[in-house]
């Protein structure tokens, strides 16, 4: 017999992801993970030197410093086209379904997620990828969720890009019929203003119950009402005085509209050296030397397009040479700890980090960093 069922955003009735499962999930107070360690440049726009590069037993190695160390995340930048410039930066890139699935080989314990953009692969192809990875991880992997937002990339798959909330809109509706294919028993017919499918059904289903992690870094307000409806974590890049008021408004508004609980994280570059002096050094040289023409063309692409980064497009432009205009933490290991501790008493539960040499720098934040970590009760 085939089960029918009519889509209808009135009648969407958001999962709820039990907390616990996934590494992601776990009750460290600071949870880390490391931010575009499959694209080149990861988040510096920069010609600073570094031995940084995307092959995959370098790709390997940093996923399995990571996983030893006890970090909670890998989350990828889900790129097509490079930024121009001089360097193209992210040009050079790791597809994120199977790159997942290879580290999900390589790993024991840190939770490995996708960045889709949605625009660009069919809910039915997205749902079984998703569980295929969620098998092979032995259920620690999640989806981070984009609408698709860079307009030269976006017309690789569609000349005709829709307005910024609406790209939500049609972003809940994908994610409604993923979510029917992860759930439903039996075939089932699909309505959508998007999405029209008959007898539709989709074999394993997902190890975590009710389904894998989702992200999302939406910060304007329609991706601020897309997380609260539908997302275990969100993603915001903010100084640390706006990051109390911004975590309280997405946590209320989850419970209040959705009766649902969502955390949020931050993301930024981590530049630790044994002095001070030294670490501003390295980062002032990530500036100096960095691709000042591909930023320009990320800028403008950010300016135009979307309304999550609009305040760092105008405050923070060195910020996208050095960090993808996330929070920089810069200084010895124990003053990034205190930035650590920032974050936390802020409100955040989370971090996802980019260094301008991961391989290499992994090695002294685990020696230097992890230890005062723990110590300052960020880490057990």
């Amino acid at each position: 017999m085939v089960e029918t069922i009519t889509h209808g955003r009135e009648q969407a009735l958001p999962l709820q992801h039990p907390r616990t499962g996934p590494s992601i999930f776990n009750d460290q107070k600071m949870k880390l993970g490391l931010f575009g360690s499959n694209c080149s440049g990861g988040l510096c726009m920069t010609e600073a030197d570094t031995t940084y590069e995307i092959t995959w037993e370098h790709t390997k190695s940093i996923a399995q410093k990571a996983d030893q160390l006890g970090m909670e995340a890998m989350v990828p930048v889900a790129r097509w086209k490079g930024f121009g410039g001089n360097v193209n930066f992210n040009g050079t890139n790791f597809e994120t379904f199977t790159w997942a699935a290879g580290l999900a080989e390589a790993t024991e314990q840190i939770t490995l997620f996708t960045t889709t953009h949605i625009p660009t692969v069919h809910p039915i192809v997205a749902a079984n990828m998703a569980v295929t990875n969620d098998h092979i991880s032995g259920g620690r992997f999640g989806l981070n969720l984009v609408m698709g937002w860079f307009p030269p990339e976006m017309k690789m798959f569609n000349p005709d890009q829709l307005p910024h909330d609406e790209r939500y809109q049609y972003g809940a509706e994908w994610l409604e019929f993923v979510e029917q294919l992860w759930t439903a028993a039996g075939e089932f017919d699909f309505d959508g203003k998007y999405f029209q499918a008959t007898r539709c059904e989709s074999e394993p289903k997902p190890l975590q119950n009710p389904r894998p992690v989702l992200i999302n870094a939406g910060n304007s307000p329609a991706g601020i009402e897309f997380s609260s409806r539908y997302v275990d974590i969100n993603f915001a890049s903010l100084d640390i005085e706006k990051m109390p008021d911004y975590t309280r408004t997405v946590k209320k508004k989850a419970k209040d509209d959705y009766q649902r609980t969502i955390s949020t994280m931050t993301y930024g570059l981590v530049v630790v050296r044994d002095t001070e002096a030294a670490a501003k050094r390295v980062h002032q040289e990530i500036i100096d030397k960095g691709d000042w023409p591909g930023a320009r063309n990320l800028m403008s692409a950010i300016g135009m397009e979307s309304q999550s980064f609009n305040e760092q497009v105008e405050k923070f432009q060195e910020r996208f040479i050095a960090g993808w205009a996330g929070m920089p933490l810069v200084g010895t290991p124990e003053q990034v700890v205190e930035g650590f501790q920032q974050i936390s008493d802020a409100g955040m539960e989370g971090m996802i980090m980019g260094f301008l040499d991961y391989n290499e720098e992994l090695d002294y934040f685990g020696e230097a960093v992890m230890p005062l970590m723990r110590e300052a009760g960020l880490r057990h």
